[in-house]
């Protein structure tokens, strides 16, 4: 399974230009770098903090990882990036629900993540309740349905997304190619 890494970095005022070319220089040497999946830059979005920048990552496990953030070629980026950044970056891993729809490409549509996601929760949702409903009949609905939505969760977080998206990768990640394009 791959492994996703969310990255906040706060930019100076004034240097979120020179801080966007240096990340995406960075990201084309990155590319190359042993188990590198891509990387995306997540510019702030209009009314939130200007100067909060988001950076995912996506690697083919987690030595890669290890490996890329333990390099010279990041430690070197680190120091080059220093001028145009406040303080270190925050990074934290990105597991289950985040993590289902986070490829090396852009993200696919929402209409196709709802799709799949439905695809998945609503089997899911039906089987549990069928398997537990007996079990779960005597309690209160919310006891039950806490019970019910704890397994639901637990399965499609660790058994039924990561193989749908996978299934559906190939359809996810396309995007259109031109005017005649179904996607």
């Amino acid at each position: 399974m791959p492994v996703h890494v969310a990255i906040l970095r706060r930019v100076k005022v004034g240097q979120e230009l020179a801080f966007e070319q240096a990340i995406e220089e960075f990201f084309s040497l990155a590319s190359s770098a042993p188990g590198s999946l891509g990387a995306q830059l997540i510019r702030p979005l209009p009314g939130s903090d200007p100067q909060l920048y988001g950076i995912l990552r996506t690697f083919t496990d987690e030595q890669a990882k290890d490996q890329f953030y333990a390099s010279s070629d990041f430690a070197a980026w680190e120091v080059r990036l220093t001028p145009f950044v406040e303080g270190p970056g925050e990074r934290k891993p990105l597991h289950g629900l985040e993590a289902w729809f986070r490829g090396p490409a852009t993200p696919p549509p929402r209409w196709k993540m709802a799709l799949v996601s439905w695809s998945g929760v609503w089997p899911t949702v039906f089987t549990v309740s069928w398997l537990l409903g007996a079990y779960l009949k005597g309690l209160p609905m919310f006891w039950a349905v806490g019970i019910n939505t704890f397994f639901v969760v637990l399965l499609l977080t660790w058994v039924v997304m990561p193989r749908l998206t996978r299934w559906f990768a190939p359809w996810l990640h396309r995007h259109k190619k031109g005017p005649n394009s179904s996607d």
